[in-house]
């Protein structure tokens, strides 16, 4: 896993994030960019990933922000780091999506040698914030 790391660390696409997140890829969630200061995925509404009255499922949305949180945590881990796991995640849901593509949007809000903390913003084609997460991820040694 290390390596995967270094080699994510170095650039990503989605056959890399599907290789290394395999929820990522049952899902369909695509890497838009990737980089230390921000991590832009996407995740296309679908039946299948809806629940009553084809409104795209909040787990589906919390799914995607982990994602991102933990992209972008790894993009910013600290020397000699190993790797990240999430340790807490809180989701406010504020809109229904019904269609079309949702972007997140992943930014480090903290990085500290032990924790980093990580801000993601979902919104729809047209700019309409639906979802926002912040979430905690512990810095793995060893």
């Amino acid at each position: 896993m290390p390596g995967m790391l270094r080699t994510m660390s170095d650039s990503l696409d989605s056959d890399g994030l599907h290789a290394l997140v395999p929820l990522a890829a049952t899902l369909g969630i695509r890497v838009v960019s990737a980089s230390a200061g921000e991590v832009r995925l996407e995740l296309d509404w679908r039946d299948d990933l809806c629940t009553a009255a084809g409104v795209l499922h909040g787990g589906a949305l919390m799914s995607l922000a982990d994602t991102g949180g933990a992209v972008c945590a790894v993009f910013n881990l600290p020397e000699g780091a190993t790797g990240t796991t999430t340790v807490e995640s809180k989701t406010n849901l504020l809109a229904a999506v019904r269609n079309g593509t949702v972007t997140a949007v992943s930014t480090p809000l903290k990085v500290g040698k032990t924790l980093i903390v990580v801000e993601t913003e979902m919104r729809t084609g047209d700019g309409r914030l639906v979802a926002k997460t912040a979430q905690t991820q512990a810095v793995l040694r060893g």
